[in-house]
């Protein structure tokens, strides 16, 4: 009798604590459904653990403020020069006149220009770096 109301009572206990309710996942993030109101606290909570600061970004606006205008001028006006000379190339070459060999300097630059058999070649050595750069016009 004994081991029978022993029986009943761990049924008993089973029986009572297997009731449960349904289970429903909410997400968090809004992205998937979530509440709109995380979306502050995920995102503050991502930059948080970001290790990987962009610099760059901050460093040009530092850099903006602390531009030389000497500086500033000279590569504005070689920016300009290169450009008049790749406009005189093209009206050169597709236009009336002929572009005439030879060596310029211009600032920091030294532009050959001569005429080879696939069209005209253009040399340009930045003498700042000693980076070359060769154009090559082919004849039409």
């Amino acid at each position: 009798m004994k081991k029978l109301l022993l029986l009943f009572g761990i049924i008993l206990l089973f029986t009572v604590s297997s009731i449960a309710q349904d289970f429903v996942y909410t997400p968090k993030n809004p992205s998937f459904g979530g509440n709109t109101f995380n979306y502050q606290w995920l995102m503050s909570s991502a930059q948080a653990q970001d290790l990987t600061k962009d610099l760059s970004s901050d460093q040009s606006m530092l850099d903006l403020y602390k531009s030389d205008p000497v500086k500033d001028f000279k590569e504005s006006l070689n920016r300009q020069i290169l450009s008049r000379l790749s406009r005189q190339l093209v009206d050169d070459q597709f236009g009336e006149d002929e572009l005439k060999e030879g060596t310029y300097e211009l600032g920091d630059y030294k532009i050959e220009v001569g005429n080879t058999d696939e069209g005209i070649s253009v040399n340009i050595l930045d003498n700042t770096t000693g980076a070359t750069t060769n154009v090559l016009v082919p004849y039409f």
